[in-house]
């Protein structure tokens, strides 16, 4: 299906005649989010992003990682470092240096950031790793036009998404009196309404161009991660054009980025990466089936019904 390509926003006026027109709804814990282009987020980025989708051109060995919110992505960014970085060990592992999401940007959210991340999007040397939370319709076109330009998405049982957003959203938000229900953040989520949302448009969208074009973008799962983390780490370096040579540098990968040592480094204990956010607000659990711990029977099968409905016929299981 061929798209419908509009006129670059690069005008600041034009931006905001278009924002004032955006159905607003005022969510949980004190934000307003605004609809552009049929998913949710705040005004300072979905300025970003209009000015992002009408400028950024892509070079051929671009790699972006992309995801919904809570789904694994500083994972995969830790991994995705290690792998780029290969075995050069005259170099001090950059993991143990920086939190992941310093040297792995996320393009839309560049001015939130409190330290700059280590090289300008646009003066990175070649190749460019960096990372969004946007959907696949909103993704620049040379981008998506580019065959070279290679896209990794992971994503995330809805339901541990969900809580794993929940935990989040109140860490940070934890100087407010009220912080949001667990029914309240369940309902909207349902609705499709939160940071990024609807969640599980955001996910078919990748799954589908995923199965057109399988050496562009390689679809991950959170679950296959935890389950055979050797498997599908040998997976994205192939994917990559990094394959290990031999069973013990990819030992050395999966050693440097477990969970439980990215956790415990102390980058990851310590400051922030985001003006707003600690870093170790990125480091909760990280287990599959947290939800069992929270949500009640009616939650569970209220989600299970909204998953079944929207993935039915896609071919897709999460």
């Amino acid at each position: 299906m061929s798209e419908k390509k509009s006129s670059p926003i690069v005008n600041n006026e034009e931006i905001e005649r278009i924002i004032q027109q955006l159905p607003k709804n005022d969510y949980l814990w004190k934000k307003s989010l605004y609809q552009w282009e049929g998913f949710w987020s705040t005004l300072a980025i979905i300025k970003a992003v209009q000015v992002f989708k009408a400028t950024f051109k892509s070079e051929p060995n671009d790699i972006l990682l992309a995801s919904s919110m809570k789904t694994g992505s500083t994972w995969l960014k830790a991994i995705c470092v290690s792998i780029m970085q290969g075995d050069k060990e005259e170099e001090e592992d950059l993991l143990v240096k920086d939190n992941p999401h310093f040297h792995v940007p996320i393009i839309e959210a560049m001015d939130y950031y409190s330290k700059t991340p280590t090289h300008d999007l646009y003066t990175m040397p070649s190749p460019r790793l960096f990372h969004t939370h946007l959907p696949y319709r909103v993704l620049p076109y040379s981008i998506k036009n580019s065959d070279n330009c290679k896209i990794i998405y992971i994503t995330r049982n809805p339901k541990d998404t969900l809580i794993s957003m929940w935990h989040f959203l109140n860490y940070n938000c934890k100087r407010l009196e009220d912080l949001s229900p667990l029914e309240e953040v369940v309902e909207s989520f349902c609705n499709g309404v939160h940071l990024y949302g609807p969640f599980f448009e955001h996910v078919l969208e990748y799954w589908e161009e995923s199965k057109k074009r399988p050496q562009k973008i390689l679809f991950l799962k959170y679950e296959d991660l935890k389950i055979d983390p050797k498997k599908e780490v040998a997976k994205i370096a192939l994917f990559l054009g990094k394959p290990f040579g031999n069973e013990e540098d990819l030992e050395i990968v999966l050693k440097k980025c477990s969970l439980e040592r990215l956790k415990n480094l102390e980058v990851n204990k310590s400051g922030s990466i985001f003006s707003s956010v600690h870093n170790n607000a990125f480091f909760r659990k990280g287990v599959v089936g947290d939800w069992k711990n929270h949500m009640t029977p009616e939650m569970e099968k209220q989600l299970d019904k909204i998953t079944k409905l929207k993935l039915q016929g896609s071919g897709l299981e999460l």
